[in-house]
């Protein structure tokens, strides 16, 4: 029971910083699960986010096979819960009184600031993620390249993220 209460205390805590995406939180997270708690390693929390990004919907779904791996079904049910319905309620509270606040001088100044806010949590998150995934010059080779073709291209991601597969089966035996 002690556990159930720390994994949604935790992921209720989680959901309050993902101001511009699941990314934001990832590096509590990380410090949270891997640091504090030892649900997790580092290598774990890499995969299941991993996973996350891979299959279709919400990517911070993830976070129900971190409940699933400390608690089993009842905690991945118990992680979705306490992550997604504060900031829901959250979300409904600040979306009633905004909409009231239209006339509000500040209103426009306080939009911009979330977003360089957001910018700045999601660059946290992205430097967390890649001190554990990138490793060698092979994975950085890969990173680079993958970030590059991207940024040229925009392309769709998934043949990108099929070709790192086969690159990390070859380079990371």
């Amino acid at each position: 029971m002690k556990q159930m209460i720390a994994l949604v205390g935790v992921f209720a805590y989680l959901s309050l910083l993902t101001v511009g995406g699941g990314m934001a939180a990832f590096p509590e997270m990380k410090y949270l699960t891997v640091d504090v708690f030892h649900w997790l390693t580092e290598d774990q929390l890499v995969h299941l986010y991993s996973i996350g990004q891979m299959a279709p919907g919400p990517n911070m779904m993830m976070i129900a096979g971190i409940g699933q791996w400390v608690a089993g079904p009842l905690g991945a049910l118990a992680v979705t819960f306490g992550f997604f319905l504060p900031t829901g309620l959250l979300t409904l509270w600040v979306g009633r009184i905004w909409a009231h606040l239209s006339d509000w001088p500040w209103r426009a100044s306080i939009q911009r600031a979330l977003g360089t806010v957001s910018i700045g949590l999601l660059l946290a998150g992205v430097i967390s993620i890649a001190k554990v995934a990138v490793v060698g010059v092979h994975g950085a080779a890969v990173a680079a390249a993958v970030f590059i073709i991207l940024m040229i291209t925009h392309m769709n991601p998934l043949p990108l993220m099929a070709l790192a597969a086969v690159a990390g089966a070859y380079f990371f035996k």
